[in-house]
């Protein structure tokens, strides 16, 4: 294990134990980077824990969200010692004002739901395409509909359920279309339930045995990685 696999919290930063899961094949692809002197987006970062991920990886990252990403997340960057591996800016991911080919890792966390559509959704994906190098990697990992449970629980208690567009699989998947290979994987059923951070870690450990033996469409949670 490396040293950055000690910060989960910090870079998953809510539900740990159920969407660092992504952690290692995420790292797999990260290795797998030719040479040095990456550079690095991440997406709808909010308070940085995926930029943080990426700057510890050794890519210069740039910190991005719609509103721009906030204190919190330059506190987290200077208090690691990443400041000076981590610009900030704000960035629609519908539009991304960088040139083709800029980047060699994309990384989106629990940032599509929030596009509503599936044709927002889409562009998203196309525009992380475009600015991703040749072999280049989408690191992702969003919400699933999961259950008919987990649905009727949204509607009666979740702000932005009005909203949100929860990834259905596999049907879904065609949202990866641009991409050469994609690798998806799911997980989080019971989790999800929990009232608090502390519940929820507990009832992610149950989830570790439970998932393997029940219908990735229960799940609340894919992840993986899309290499352009």
């Amino acid at each position: 294990m490396s040293a950055a696999s000690d910060h989960l919290d910090l870079f998953f930063q809510w539900e740990v134990r159920t969407w660092s899961r992504a952690y290692p094949l995420w790292r797999q692809a990260l290795q797998r980077l030719p040479g040095r002197d990456g550079q690095a987006l991440a997406l709808g970062e909010r308070d940085g824990g995926l930029s943080l991920m990426l700057a510890e990886h050794g890519l210069t990252t740039v910190c991005s969200d719609l509103r721009g990403p906030t204190d919190r997340a330059r506190e987290l960057h200077r208090s690691m010692g990443w400041q000076e591996a981590i610009t900030y800016e704000t960035i629609d991911a519908l539009a991304i004002p960088k040139p083709d080919a800029s980047f060699d890792v994309v990384a989106l966390k629990s940032m599509l739901g929030a596009l509503s559509t599936p044709d927002r959704q889409s562009q998203a994906l196309l525009e992380a395409h475009r600015v991703l190098k040749p072999g280049g990697v989408l690191l992702w990992a969003e919400n699933l509909a999961g259950t008919i449970l987990h649905q009727w629980l949204r509607r009666r208690f979740v702000a932005w359920e009005h909203y949100w567009r929860y990834l259905h699989l596999p049907q879904d998947l065609s949202l990866f279309a641009p991409f050469e290979q994609v690798e998806v994987r799911t997980t989080g059923l019971l989790a999800n339930l929990g009232r608090t951070e502390r519940q929820r870690d507990a009832l992610a450990r149950l989830d570790a045995v439970v998932c393997p033996w029940t219908p990735s469409g229960w799940h609340t949670v894919a992840y993986g990685v899309a290499v352009k």
